[in-house]
Parts: C-alpha cells; sequence; structure tokens
C-alpha cells in the first residue's frame, strides 16, 4: 500500500519561493538535504527554516543565495556564516513557542523534510531523536517528506506518527549524527563540583550538551533520586539512570520517566533510548512550558552564557554584534525553575575566555543581546564559586559576580563599575 520512491523523486515536489521545514538536530535527513540542494538550478528563493541541525548543510552555501535562503531559529555553525554573507536570517524565538509559529501560519510551511523510524506492524513510525517542533510542522505542512532509517531508534512519547501522515517517503540506512563531547577540563570539573553541591536530593534537572552539564552529572553519583525534565539530554546520564540515581520518583510531572524534547550524543545514546519506556520525548511546547517546569519540585535550570554583566544581564545569542546561536529554551527553564517549590535557576561559565577576557564583564558588548534578564537570574558559577544574585541589589550584584571573576580582572571591573553607573 506504502511504497518508498527515490530522493530525487521525493523531492520535486518543492517549487520556487516554497518555505521548507528541516527537522532539527541529530534527525536532520541528509539524504533528502542533499537531494534538495541539488536542484538549486531549478529552484529560486526557496526558503529553508530550522533550529539547529548536525550534518551539512549544503544549501547554505553562498554560491546558492538565489536559490535558497536560510531562516534559523537557533543557529549552528553550518549556518553561521550566512547572517554575514547574506543568504540567511535569524528568528528569535523561545523554543517553548516555536510550534507557535507554525500553528498559527506566522510561517507557513509548504514542505517538511523529517527522518523517522520504520513503521511498526501497526503502521506508526518515531520521530526518533527530535520532537520539539516538527508535529506542529508536519500538521501544518502541504507535503510532508520522510526518509525512514532503521538506525533511528524509536522513542517513546509525542513523536509517533503513522505511515500515512507521510506524503511519500524515501529508504535510508545510515547512522544519525553522532557528537562526541571533547574532555573535561580542571575548569569545567571545579564549576560542576559547585553546581552539584547546589543540587539537592530529589531534585529534577535541566542541563544540556556540552562539557559543564557533563562535569556536573560526574559529580552526582552520591545523590539519590533525581529527575529530568529537560530540553535534550546526552550521555552523561545513562549511567546515572542505569544506577538509580536519576529515577524520576519525586518529579511533579510525567514522575518516573525522563522527559526531554530532543536528543544529541553518541551510538551509545541511540541505542539507550531506543524502545525504552523510561524514555518520553515531548513536544517543545509541553516539555519548555513554564507551567509545566515549575510543576516539579526542586526543579534546578543549568545553562551556559557567552558573558555576565555586573547587574546580572545574561548575553548568551551573540558576541557583541555577531549572532552566534539563539534563544533557544534557556528563559523557559530559568522561568520554571525560579517558580518552582525549592527550584534554582543556574548560569555557569568559565571565568574567563580562552584569550584570557573576562566574561563577568561591566558591561555587555555593544549589540550583544541579552537572553535572561538581570530580574531573571539567580545564581551564577564560574571556577571560583558561586554568586546568588537574587533579591540583591545592584551594588551586592556587583560584588557577588566580582567575587567569581578571574583574579586577575576583579580590580578593574571594580573600578569600572564606579566609573560606568551612576548607583
Amino acid at each position: 500500500m506504502y511504497k518508498s520512491i527515490s530522493p530525487e523523486e521525493a523531492v520535486k515536489v518543492i517549487k520556487s519561493n516554497d518555505t521548507v521545514y528541516i527537522q532539527a538536530a541529530a534527525a536532520a535527513p541528509q539524504t533528502l538535504i542533499n537531494a534538495m540542494t541539488a536542484r538549486s538550478d531549478e529552484l529560486k528563493h526557496v526558503t529553508v527554516c530550522h533550529l539547529h541541525t548536525e550534518g551539512e548543510a549544503p544549501y547554505a552555501d553562498p554560491k546558492l543565495k538565489d536559490s535558497f535562503h536560510v531562516n534559523s531559529f537557533f543557529i549552528g555553525s553550518n549556518v553561521r556564516h550566512t547572517l554575514k554573507t547574506g543568504n540567511g536570517s535569524y528568528t528569535p524565538v523561545f523554543l517553548s513557542e516555536l510550534p507557535i509559529l507554525f500553528k498559527r501560519n506566522i510561517i507557513d510551511i509548504d514542505v517538511t523534510l523529517i527522518q523517522v523510524s520504520p513503521p511498526d506492524k501497526h503502521g506508526y513510525c518515531s520521530l526518533g531523536t527530535t520532537v520539539m517542533a516538527t508535529l506542529a510542522a508536519i500538521e501544518n505542512a502541504s507535503h510532508v517528506i520522510a526518509q525512514i532509517n532503521p538506525q533511528m531508534p524509536r522513542t517513546h512519547g509525542d513523536g509517533i506518527i503513522h505511515i500515512s501522515e507521510l506524503d511519500s517517503f524515501v529508504e535510508v540506512d545510515e547512522p544519525i549524527h553522532a557528537v562526541k563531547i571533547p574532555q573535561i577540563t580542571n575548569i569545567e570539573d571545579m564549576i560542576g563540583s559547585y553546581i552539584a553541591e547546589l543540587i539537592e536530593d530529589r531534585s529534577t534537572l535541566q542541563m544540556g550538551i556540552g562539557n559543564i552539564p557533563n562535569a556536573v552529572l560526574q559529580k552526582l553519583g552520591n545523590h539519590k533520586d533525581l529527575g529530568l525534565h529537560t530540553e535534550m539530554f546526552s550521555d552523561g546520564v545513562i549511567d546515572l539512570i542505569l544506577k538509580d540515581v536519576i529515577n524520576g520518583n519525586y518529579k511533579g510531572v510525567n514522575p518516573g520517566r525522563a522527559l526531554a524534547t530532543f536528543l544529541m550524543g553518541s551510538k551509545k545514546l541511540y541505542d539507550y533510548v531506543d524502545d525504552n519506556p523510561f524514555v518520553e520525548l515531548r513536544t517543545a511546547d509541553y516539555v519548555n512550558n513554564v507551567s509545566v517546569i515549575m510543576q516539579n519540585p526542586k526543579m534546578v535550570a543549568i545553562n551556559s552564557a557567552i558573558e555576565v554583566d555586573l547587574t546580572g544581564q545574561v548575553c548568551s545569542d551573540t558576541i557583541g554584534t555577531r549572532l552566534y546561536s539563539g534563544v533557544g529554551g534557556q528563559m523557559d527553564f530559568i522561568r520554571g525553575a525560579s517558580l518552582s517549590e525549592g527550584g534554582r535557576a543556574i548560569i555557569a561559565l568559565p571565568s574567563q575566555t580562552k584569550k584570557g577576557q573576562s566574561k563577568i564583564v561591566p558591561f555587555l558588548k555593544m549589540g550583544a543581546g541579552v537572553v535572561t534578564t538581570r530580574a531573571n537570574v539567580h545564581y551564577v558559577v564560574t571556577e571560583y564559586g558561586v554568586a546568588n544574585l537574587f533579591g540583591k541589589t545592584l551594588r551586592e550584584r556587583k560584588k557577588e559576580l566580582i567575587n567569581i571573576a578571574h583574579p586577575d580582572h576583579r580590580e578593574d571591573l571594580d573600578k569600572q563599575f564606579f566609573d560606568v553607573y551612576c548607583f
């Protein structure tokens, strides 16, 4: 009844001036992406929109600017150049609200490209590693094209769709994009130790990919009854789940389950979550919904930053005027943790850059974006300790933040504060 076609045949439905949505992160369907890009001579002014994607993004080549324009909801390294070369744009949006852009047709989608697991005996496929806004994109697109891949893990939760919901599909057998985490540095290890001390037994965690979250996880082996309600998770949680450190027994939402909206890591992670009912992937407008997050007692949100100024403003998406990443879900979880009973909202960053510049600054760089406002920040952590800003005046915040800045910069930060601020 359902028959696969070639990638070249599948993408013929894409027309000039269409808007194409690509499933995000490790689930980006590379075969379909390549087939679409191969039609560049035939297409004009196609908008390709997505959150960050792993793998190649050949449509983002500036040489193809007449054919494709990239609209990023979160800027990955494979498309970051498009903002400077003029063949790309950035739409800032909370991850919790991205599905609304599609549901309300604020952004009209013509074609959605996805990657799914093979259908089961009942005809149901899984969106695998990435749910996020994919369901909203599927429901509001005129045409849905899938690549069915037996290497895509079958995950539980919202991302189950029937093969009849696919307008066309191709069959591939290729590895899901894996991410390698670099070895944890001494600085990241120290930051992880400070954060672990802030986490109580029976807390629920939100943490992303990267060295600082992994450093935290390595320090939690003696904790008890932790939960997971997070935008994404990676390999670092597996051992804690197997040791029953993370069991979700005291979560306020989806108790006894690990909850996320996407996954990214190694093949070990993908094998672990395959058909594992302990892991549920739900849509971003549920997982990242502040009113849902706050129902977890002792919710702990751990997020990173590019720089933090002495009043507590957090820049996480730009380096000065240069767009680097995106708003993502940081504010969703910072707010949710802040409103949770016994919750803790944490911003973690090294005290200085690799070039020795302070990441605790008297004021943000010109053009820098404020992802998390000074009113939302509670804890800021560097390798020099923890600054608790909640309920503190601006002058008290200055003192707290200078105390966790790199010693080489503290005197200058104190001087610049009094030279710049009029309070």
